[in-house]
């Protein structure tokens, strides 16, 4: 049972080193706007992938069918990361709006991470694709499935923890100059994952169904 969980841990920690989305979108909040506000985002992004894995885990026959629902996620998450990419691009340092109160702070941190993470189908189909693997290559036993995925977790909850914590340590070395550089390479990040979206699952089967 060690080994499971030791690779599920370590994993979790190589899923959240990818350079994706989600990291430079962690970063640049715990930079911008403190530890706390990257912690926000932490727990949105740790919800939607608990939401993946026991979908993956479990099976997605729960999951309602609805014709064209794929599709019309993928759409969501272009237009979101098209949105976010924009505005980092077009304003260097954006400083979009939200509510003042405690309350209204965390939806607005949480729901960053959480669709962040949630509009991206890639992410979901990570996860089954990791179910299948040590189910049917490694032949984990249900306990061991259980483990692995928790401990992957784990994983990514403590890597982008840390990520949001010395982010903020080394906030001082983010002069203008450097954050407006950063936040330029995240606005291209998240446009280039919204092209990435739209040509896997929009236009490439588009194009299949069309015979183009």
């Amino acid at each position: 049972m060690f080994l499971p969980i030791l690779f599920g841990f370590l994993l979790g920690v190589g899923l959240c080193l990818t350079f994706g989305t989600v990291f430079f979108a962690l970063i640049q909040n715990s930079v911008d706007n403190g530890f706390r506000s990257g912690m926000k985002i932490v727990f949105g992004v740790i919800t939607g992938d608990i939401l993946f894995v026991l979908a993956a885990l479990l099976g997605t026959a729960f999951i309602p069918k609805v014709q064209g629902f794929e599709n019309i996620m993928a759409a969501v998450g272009v237009l979101f990361l098209v949105a976010m990419g924009l505005v980092n691009i077009l304003k260097g340092t954006p400083r979009l709006a939200y509510p003042k109160t405690r309350f209204g702070n965390f939806v607005y941190y949480f729901t960053t991470g959480f669709f962040l993470n949630a509009l991206n189908p890639v992410n979901f189909v990570a996860w089954v694709a990791i179910v299948a693997y040590i189910r049917s290559h490694l032949h984990y036993t249900d306990a061991q499935q259980y483990g692995f995925m928790i401990a992957a977790l784990v994983g990514v909850f403590a890597t982008e923890s840390a990520l949001a914590y010395y982010a903020n340590r080394l906030k001082r070395l983010f002069t203008p100059r450097v954050v407006k550089i950063f936040n330029r390479t995240t606005g291209v990040v998240f446009l280039i994952g919204a092209a990435n979206i739209a040509y896997s699952r929009l236009l490439e089967p588009l194009s299949k169904a069309l015979n183009w």
